[in-house]
């Protein structure tokens, strides 16, 4: 019987590891010559982006089309077209081997991408009067970035910017209420893709320039052991009381999600050893499984370093990124309180008791053992809030620091257990080498999901914003309370199929600047911060609301517990962090 629990243990485990190697971007596994392709294009995009704040002074335009044609070429070499065969045609699903059709698809998209900076100076001098090429790259680019969305983070976003796109060309020929005077395909290829004002917008120039930094950061750490030691510390700190595995897990997930970014990838690091011990001391798997949802999927909202939307709120808000960090400190402090309080109370009604001690790791023994993954950390902080460098310096620095400790750490371990050196120093160059594979294989949804998402915001930019402003002040009656709480539900509603960014970006364009406009029709005063902010905010409970909360999926495999209901219960557990946004916005 044991036998067979470990076995759905195991078929658990291995289900929520390829849900989190799906979202960091491990598709193809091809074999022979080809297996190269992909990790040396990957590790040359973390070069490009690590030599930029240092080494290279190039233009933004050139920057964000270099950052997108890297990442549109991974996704076309690395996705099939299909996850599964369809129709018995199985060459659009191949998984061994990267087929001849994606090769020449990779090969126009990254053209496409950069065909802007090849012919910029000449696309300068004709701004607003493209010729046939101009608008043939321009279609290309926008149909290619689609389906390059469609294969890393599925349908959603495609079809909203489909919609969008749609709604550009049809709008003098929709009802009263959304028409819209429409626009020509030469102005909407200039906005789109020859101006800094659709796909290469400031998204994406947030995503090439600061996020790439500290996501491969992130990544580095993880790799690393980073994510091992924050649990093991958890535990040797709470394990011991009063419902400690939960306690342990919320703030083991609150320390790794502030590296890593990314709710399932969260869940896969830590819920593998938490989850199990919640339900070894007595919490239900549902339950284990949602105290994990709730605590990973809050880890974006932890500084130092929230989800890659936080970059592009300092940047639409036009303030340091330290004011953002400033801004988030407390509500996400009151988030994990709140969830710490919530384990206890279940604790109690459960009559679940902590871990007998000696089961657990001790810990200043624990401390002091990992104690230089935190050296990086403090140097991030120190950049950020002491000397007050810009956020993609700060990264460099850490990761810099990151980098000599990773390279030290093999051959220290092996000189203390008297083994050879060399072999040792081998692997520390090979773990470095695999984690800026890793760190760019993690950035190609973050990129594409922002490139998208331009599509969206260069429809706004067209002229949409204040008739979306209308339409939403119709909908809520001119009632601050009423638009507060139909954002909300759209933010929820179009999360379920979106990452987090693509969820903030979408969401800011259309109803950030509405929340202030009409609060100010109200004599209401909403700050741009906490506008944003609100938006953020119900973009990452996204993560775990039913029925497509693709955190409670991952979570529920490693618990053995039901998807829906763990979801539920998770969403029960973060209502807390939903009234969080309504506080600061009626108390800022």
């Amino acid at each position: 019987m044991s036998h067979i629990n470990v076995q759905f243990e195991d078929d658990g485990l291995a289900r929520a590891k390829k849900m989190a190697a799906e979202e960091e971007g491990l598709g193809r596994s091809p074999a022979g010559r080809q297996k190269y392709i992909i990790p040396a294009i990957a590790v040359c995009w973390s070069l490009f982006q690590l030599a930029l704040p240092r080494f290279i002074v190039l233009d933004t335009t050139y920057i964000r089309a270099i950052h997108l044609a890297f990442a549109m070429t991974l996704v076309f070499l690395n996705y099939p077209f299909l996850k599964k065969p369809h129709f018995g045609i199985r060459y659009l699903s191949i998984h061994s081997r990267i087929p001849l059709l994606d090769m020449v698809m990779a090969a126009l998209a990254c053209f496409s991408a950069l065909y802007l900076v090849i012919f910029l100076d000449a696309i300068n001098n004709r701004q607003g009067s493209p010729i046939l090429w101009d608008i043939v790259f321009g279609i290309m680019l926008t149909i290619f970035l689609l389906e390059a969305a469609r294969r890393t983070i599925g349908p959603a976003l495609p079809v909203i910017g489909s919609f969008f796109i749609a709604y550009c060309f049809l709008g003098p020929y929709m009802p009263d209420l959304i028409a819209f005077k429409g626009t020509s395909l030469n102005r909407f290829v200039g906005q789109m893709t020859m101006s800094t004002e659709g796909i290469y917008g400031i998204p994406l120039d947030v995503s090439a320039t600061i996020v790439f930094l500290f996501v491969l950061f992130g990544a580095m750490l993880d790799k690393a052991g980073a994510g091992q030691y924050f649990i093991q510390l958890a535990l040797s700190l709470l394990g011991g009381f009063k419902g400690g595995p939960a306690k342990a897990a919320i703030m083991g997930s609150g320390l790794t999600g502030m590296i890593s970014g990314s709710s399932i990838a969260n869940i896969v690091t830590t819920g593998t050893f938490t989850i199990p011990m919640m339900k070894k001391v007595g919490y239900p798997p549902t339950k284990a499984a949602a105290v994990e949802v709730a605590a990973s999927t809050d880890g974006q909202l932890a500084p130092p370093i929230m989800g890659a939307a936080a970059f592009i709120i300092a940047e639409y808000v036009n303030v340091p990124y330290i004011e953002v960090i400033k801004a988030a400190a407390i509500p996400a402090f009151a988030s994990y309180a709140a969830l710490f309080y919530i384990s206890h109370i279940e604790a109690s009604k459960l009559g679940i008791r902590g871990l007998p001690r000696k089961e657990l790791p001790l810990f200043f023994k624990t401390l002091l053992g990992g104690i230089h993954f935190l050296v990086p950390l403090f140097m991030l902080l120190y950049e950020l809030i002491i000397v007050r460098h810009s956020p993609e310096l700060a990264a460099f620095n850490a990761i810099m620091v990151l980098a000599v400790i990773m390279l030290l750490q093999e051959p220290i371990r092996a000189y203390r257990n008297r083994e050879p050196l060399l072999p040792a120093l081998k692997k520390s160059v090979l773990l470095i080498l695999t984690s800026l594979a890793s760190g760019a294989r993690n950035m190609v949804s973050v990129a594409l999901a922002t490139a998208a998402a331009g599509i969206i915001v260069g429809v706004v930019a067209l002229g949409l914003g204040n008739l979306i402003s209308e339409i939403i002040d119709v909908l809520s009656m001119g009632n601050v309370f009423l638009m507060l709480v139909i954002t909300a539900i759209a933010s929820l509603i179009i999360g379920m199929g979106l990452p987090t960014t693509a969820t903030y970006i979408v969401m800011a364009a259309l109803t950030a600047p509405a929340i202030v406009n009409i609060g100010a029709m109200q004599g209401f005063i909403v700050p741009l911060m906490a506008a944003h902010l609100f938006c953020f905010y119900f973009g990452i409970l996204a993560d775990d609301t039913p029925p497509v909360g693709l955190a409670a999926y991952a979570a529920a495999a490693i618990a053995k517990s039901p998807p829906i209901a763990t979801g539920l219960q998770g969403f029960m557990y973060d209502i807390r962090t939903a009234i969080l946004p309504f506080m600061f916005i009626f108390n800022t």
